[in-house]
């Protein structure tokens, strides 16, 4: 009986060894299995069997075979490596997006700084074909500088738009395999064991998963882990996973969102619920950073192009007859983008027409007014039905302020214009005034011949003045080329700046006259005078130095050698350092200035700079406490194979004792054999 004890409890314990050493075995194995976790064999007591002389013990048994794991680390794991992956996602982009704008020689500032510098040598010599062929030149370096840019940041966009497709696909991949995956746990669980391997695996997929989007999971009875998304968006349920697909933008097509396909019905997911994963990284660059530096750049550029175009109309090219001077560059025209989600009959939008070019456009427009006034921002245009007919709530995206418009309304530099059928209840529409501005920018003029340095009109001083009153600048500030040409007499009536005017035409008739006030400081302009002057080809602006006295004369007419006249390329130089970026009217006589070109350039390197820093100080910072987090599991659930080295020597010596017992028991069992004869 002793003998039988004895082998029971060797083979007991030979294969309780057998089961430690082959869990050791596999944890060895598997020590750089992603998602492994650390396997060790549950033993437990083998009931005593009772004797005569008392119970004696059978030894162990294998209970089960259990994995280290921790929920809790598990899920902040799994969160934290989903916020690092949003960061890296943004901060690899907005290193790509800061190419777009080199300092120095290659930056589009010094290129704008040597186009209009170029305007020093015309105004030397307004004749000289050389001089004006290097406007030009430097010209179209600057407008292939835009266009390059704004290539680029297409580029970029069209990148971003390919990852996300990519991202959406693989993590529909991995909710499918969480589904799976599930249904095979739920069914193992019957067996009474836990199914570590197909643990392991789910654990894994959902840990992919959080590095596109951060899940939150709910654990059911049977085993299987439901996964959530963005607040509650179910994701995976049981063995039934739910599709995320790619849904354009109500606004822009380029850009594409994050939708859900919940059983046939497409939903957008608001991207304020998306706060981790590659993919909220993306679509955050996408909607922030990236619009933001569209309209940077589409904000310098139609400052600087529509001022430049705008001085070079008022002025007389090199022409025979001198003609007055077309348009320098080329940019992308502002934009309306209809919602995707506005009334529509029959499958048109209520608020649109077919315009004379047979093309169907959006019935809100919106037109350039004053370059220098635009604003780097998108605007969203809303027709709120609580306003009345005819009225619409208009938000600055860049910042968030609304104000009530209307068709006509005038708003940083465009004006708002809304046509019939007017838009439906609830309508939205998106109004880019800069947004495309750079885009397909280029010189459009290519005669040298073309360059308006001559002003229109020029300024004399009578001989016989007796004050100290002199020209400190003549610019012409309208021009209506159909309109005839008007000389202008002023006389000054006495020493405090009171004065009469007369307009003449061409056979020296007098066509309008009446009187004004200089002060100094102020100009004298030709548009300004009451009563008000007739139709005139140009309407000009005289800036005096000095002070006049009763009886000087001052005689505005039209420039007679306009071949040897700079008047109108000192004032192209002179938006060299004119703020003509960004300013802004406030309403009741308040005006926040402009800035120049070369600061506005400084200021959207600043603030790409800055997005990157940012960026990047978040990588670094989420990416710690990620590994952190990993390693906290990893000293949960991982191997360590020193650890495992040592078991294997304890159960190996274990084993070896175990086959010692099994080797004196069959000793036992041949001497009993022996003496009885058998």
């Amino acid at each position: 009986m002793a003998a039988g004890a004895l082998l029971s409890l060797g083979m007991r314990a030979m294969n309780a060894n057998y089961a430690a050493l082959q869990a050791t075995g596999h944890n060895i194995a598997n020590a750089n299995t992603a998602g492994y976790s650390r396997q060790t064999v549950e033993l437990a007591s083998s009931g005593g069997q009772f004797t005569g002389a008392g119970f004696f013990g059978k030894g162990v048994d294998v209970a089960t075979v259990s994995r280290a794991h921790s929920d809790f680390l598990t899920r902040e794991a799994a969160v934290t490596a989903s916020v690092a992956a949003a960061d890296e996602a943004r901060f690899r982009q907005l290193q790509q997006m800061e190419k777009v704008f080199p300092l120095g020689e290659d930056g589009i500032g010094y290129a704008a700084s040597q186009m209009f510098n170029a305007f020093v040598d015309v105004a030397n010599k307004p004749a000289d074909a050389s001089s004006r062929q290097v406007v030009l030149a430097r010209t179209g370096e600057f407008a292939a500088r835009l266009a390059a840019a704004a290539g680029q940041l297409d580029t970029i966009q069209s990148g971003v738009t390919e990852e996300i497709r990519n991202s959406i696909s693989a993590v529909n991949m991995l909710a499918g395999k969480v589904a799976t995956l599930n249904n095979q746990i739920a069914a193992a669980k019957g067996a009474g064991h836990s199914p570590n391997d197909l643990l392991d695996q789910r654990d894994q997929a959902i840990k992919e998963l959080s590095g596109y989007l951060q899940v939150s999971t709910v654990s059911a009875p049977d085993g299987s882990l439901s996964v959530f998304i963005g607040g509650g968006q179910k994701l995976v349920l049981g063995a039934v996973p739910t599709r995320l697909v790619a849904v354009t933008d109500q606004f822009d097509p380029s850009r594409l969102q994050l939708g859900v396909d919940d059983s046939g019905s497409l939903r957008e997911m608001p991207n304020e619920l998306l706060s981790g994963g590659s993919i909220a990284g993306l679509i955050r660059f996408q909607n922030e950073d990236l619009v933001a530096a569209r309209n940077q750049l589409g904000q310098l550029a139609s400052a600087v192009a529509g001022n430049l175009n705008r001085q070079q109309a008022l002025g007389l090219d090199g022409r025979t007859p001198p003609q007055f001077g077309d348009p320098l560059l080329r940019l992308g025209a502002p934009a309306v983008l209809p919602s995707s989600g506005n009334a529509a009959v029959a499958g048109v939008p209520v608020a649109s027409y077919v315009n004379g070019s047979g093309v169907r456009v959006p019935s809100v427009g919106l037109t350039i007014v004053e370059p220098s006034e635009l604003q780097a921002s998108d605007y969203e245009l809303y027709a709120d039905p609580t306003l009345p007919a005819g009225s619409y709530t208009l938000t600055r995206k860049s910042d968030g302020t609304s104000q009530t418009v209307s068709n006509g309304s005038l708003v940083d530099g465009f004006r708002v214009d809304i046509a019939a059928p007017a838009p439906a209840a609830r309508d939205r529409f998106l109004l880019q005034p800069v947004a495309n501005a750079a885009r397909n920018a280029a010189r459009v003029l290519s005669d040298p011949k073309g360059l308006a340095a001559a002003s229109p009109v020029a300024a004399t001083f009578a001989v016989a003045n007796t004050g100290t009153a002199a020209s400190a600048g003549l610019a012409a500030t309208a021009v209506n080329a159909s309109a005839a040409p008007l000389s202008a007499t002023i006389t000054f009536t006495d020493d405090s700046g009171n004065y009469s005017w007369t307009l003449r035409d061409a056979s020296n008739a007098v066509v309008r006259s009446g009187t004004g006030s200089w002060s100094a400081g102020q100009p004298i302009r030709s548009d300004a005078w009451t009563p008000a002057t007739p139709a005139q080809q140009v309407d000009w602006s005289l800036q005096l130095s000095g002070v006049p006295r009763s009886g000087d004369v001052i005689g505005i007419a039209a420039t007679q050698f306009a071949a040897a006249d700079n008047g109108n390329a000192n004032a192209m130089l002179a938006l060299r350092d004119a703020g003509i970026v960004g300013r802004q009217q406030l309403g009741a006589g308040l005006t926040v200035p402009g800035i120049t070109v070369t600061d506005a350039y400084a200021n959207v390197l600043a603030e790409v700079g800055v997005r990157v820093q940012g960026a990047e100080l978040s990588y670094q910072q989420s990416t710690t406490i990620a590994e952190d987090a990993k390693k906290a599991l990893d000293d949960k659930t991982g191997v360590n194979l020193d650890e495992e080295a040592a078991r294997l020597i304890q159960f190996q010596q274990s084993y070896q004792a175990a086959a010692k017992m099994l080797q004196v028991a069959q000793s036992l069992f041949d001497t009993l054999l022996q003496t009885a004869g058998v």
